[in-house]
């Protein structure tokens, strides 16, 4: 049913008024002018203003400042359209339409939760699209893809060392242990730069890796994803490089790389059988739940050669289960031994001789 004149003006001075998620914040506000509705079929990455119209599990939303802004049943807020894949908390798609949805990620992602884990007890928040958000009238849906940063200028050549964070699972503390690694290299008095390349668009991660003193920080929504779930390799293998050569284009001289969620998720698998992800990172931290994981991870990675650092993770936790993971003859290092200068130079070392 169209909208009257009326109703689309008090739309659009919602739309000025709404707070902007953190995964949309490459795209400048000065573009939401309009909203377009009807039959549209919604792609990943587009942006759209729609209304809470339930309070679930996500109660706040990130702004792209990083502040956690509360959230009350009738807000209006500007969010993007993504996958998305968290064995903790839920798996969803982009839907078909603009019909009702879910607020899938406190990060900013509208989608149709299809999956939950049973730990999520107060259900989803639950939104109601009003339109996608357009610069004019007759102009197609903002998408983030339109404003990622620029590619590298030139090839990467190996110009510096990698080291890449993977966990045995979400949760499993690849975050906090990439976080103390930027500070131990810091410290060594290396330019540290970080990246996450895969996961969901979300503030916490970037901040906490700036505020450990990070040269320079990047995620997959700089390249022009809310999401990572569902790209094609050939996407993935795009966001890895460039995410690797902006750190290098950006002065960074260490590079330490994040890889979301576990070694069974399939981005994760992707990227790990992908020749760039082989020939540009140069070592691997495991960041481990328990002494299973660990081992069952260290195989898996031990399988397809690659060099392998050490664990590191929520086991630091368990002394028991660190004694277990002995059996993989691989160091755990715990947050405290990532942010000292010895154990930093001696990665830098590992990581310099293996590329």
């Amino acid at each position: 049913m169209p909208r009257s004149p009326e109703t689309l003006r008090s739309l659009v001075r919602r739309l000025e008024e709404a707070p902007q998620a953190f995964t949309t914040r490459r795209v400048p506000r000065e573009g939401f002018r309009c909203l377009a509705g009807g039959d549209l079929r919604p792609r990943p990455g587009d942006l759209v203003l729609a209304e809470v119209a339930m309070l679930g599990h996500h109660r706040r939303l990130h702004l792209p400042d990083g502040r956690l802004r509360t959230l009350f049943r009738g807000d209006a807020v500007v969010l993007a359209y993504g996958d998305r894949y968290a064995s903790s908390q839920f798996e969803a798609r982009v839907p078909a339409d603009l019909g009702p949805c879910h607020l899938a990620a406190g990060g900013g992602i509208a989608a149709q939760v299809v999956e939950r884990h049973q730990r999520i007890r107060r259900g989803v928040t639950a939104l109601r699209p009003l339109g996608l958000v357009t610069s004019g009238p007759d102009e197609p849906p903002l998408n983030v893809a339109s404003f990622a940063r620029p590619r590298p200028r030139t090839p990467l050549q190996g110009e510096i060392p990698v080291i890449a964070v993977l966990g045995s699972a979400m949760d499993s503390g690849k975050t906090t242990s990439a976080a103390h690694l930027v500070r131990g290299l810091t410290r060594v008095g290396l330019r540290a730069g970080y990246a996450k390349v895969t996961g969901t668009g979300a503030a916490g991660d970037p901040m906490l890796v700036t505020d450990a003193g990070a040269f320079v920080v990047r995620d997959f929504t700089d390249v022009g994803h809310a999401t990572t779930y569902r790209l094609s390799t050939e996407a993935l293998e795009e966001v890895l490089v460039s995410l690797i050569g902006q750190l290098r284009d950006e002065g960074a001289e260490i590079a330490v790389l994040e890889i979301a969620d576990g070694l069974l998720q399939p981005e994760t698998k992707a990227l790990l059988a992908s020749p760039h992800f082989r020939s540009l990172v140069n070592g691997i931290l495991l960041a481990a739940r328990d002494s299973m994981s660990a081992l069952a991870g260290a195989e898996i990675l031990r399988r397809d050669a690659f060099t392998l650092l050490g664990l590191c993770g929520s086991i630091e936790a368990a002394p028991l289960e660190v004694r277990e993971a002995q059996a993989t003859e691989l160091p755990v290092w715990g947050r405290h031994d990532l942010d000292d200068p010895q154990t930093a130079s001696k990665l830098v070392h590992a990581v310099r001789r293996a590329a």
